[in-house]
């Protein structure tokens, strides 16, 4: 989600390790943690990538039958930013723009798709908007009580947002009321500034705003279970474009056995395997 231009300065520990080419070499990674000893390390390979547009602020990421979907915000700053999604080229890296919302009322955030339609978090409207996944056409705005919305994905039942807390909030497809909330520990602890998520086989996997982390939460306890640093990413990144923002993006491939790994004006979707 989008918090004006705060720069964040990484230190990776261990070397990148990311593919160069786009190509299907497997590299293998070790990633750091702050505390290895009470939270269980993911390990991880790059096996690959995929372009991405430097000028995409990436705010939301899926994957539906093999096609990769984002939605982007427009940072006041960043003139030639928009908020609107849509699936991506991947031989480019750019989003074709499916649908859009007035950067001037609203900022895009965190999208899902469940139950033939797709929708859309804005960042501070309190607002969720509904297009219909075959045509992209609005069908319906709803409200929601969260302060402000981040990251989205589902369960096939439930839609499960994020909103820079400690906690995910459940809302039915049906009309996005609330259903729950889940409270989010790591040993005990709140886990804050939750962000962009991507729900597997019972777990969400979610970004920390302000870091290259990744975290693997069980949703039937609310605990973090293993999280991973994706540092060597970011830092490789940074050297295509200097001016990229926060990692901020991630989708499964269930046909692939992969994760999407992207971020605000990252010039690469990177592909990756948990081992």
């Amino acid at each position: 989600m989008f918090k004006n231009f705060l720069r964040i300065c990484f230190v990776a520990f261990v070397a990148t390790s990311c593919d160069k080419t786009g190509g299907s070499d497997t590299t293998e990674t070790t990633s750091t943690t702050e505390d290895p000893a009470s939270t269980a390390t993911l390990n991880y390979s790059v096996v690959g990538s995929y372009p991405h547009d430097i000028q995409s602020f990436t705010e939301g990421l899926y994957v539906d039958n093999g096609q990769i979907f984002e939605s982007t915000g427009s940072p006041e700053e960043l003139t030639y930013t928009l908020s609107h999604l849509g699936p991506v080229d991947t031989t480019t890296g750019k989003i074709i723009p499916k649908a859009s919302i007035d950067p001037k009322k609203y900022f895009g955030e965190g999208i899902a798709k469940l139950d033939g339609k797709i929708f859309q978090l804005t960042y501070k409207a309190q607002k969720c908007f509904v297009y219909d996944a075959k045509t992209y056409k609005p069908i319906a705005e709803y409200p929601y009580a969260n302060a402000e919305g981040w990251g989205m994905t589902h369960d096939s039942t439930h839609l499960i947002m994020s909103d820079g807390t400690s906690k995910l909030t459940f809302f039915s497809p049906k009309d996005f009321s609330k259903v729950k909330e889940l409270n989010i520990r790591e040993n005990g602890y709140a886990v804050d500034k939750i962000n962009e998520l991507e729900y597997v086989d019972g777990f969400v996997y979610a970004n920390i705003w302000t870091t290259n982390q990744i975290v693997k939460i069980d949703l039937n306890t609310g605990n973090v279970v293993a999280k991973v640093d994706l540092g060597p990413l970011y830092v490789e990144a940074q050297k295509q474009n200097p001016g990229l923002m926060e990692m901020n993006g991630i989708a499964y491939d269930p046909k692939k056995g992969e994760f999407l790994i992207t971020g605000k004006l990252w010039p690469k979707i990177y592909r990756i395997k948990f081992l």
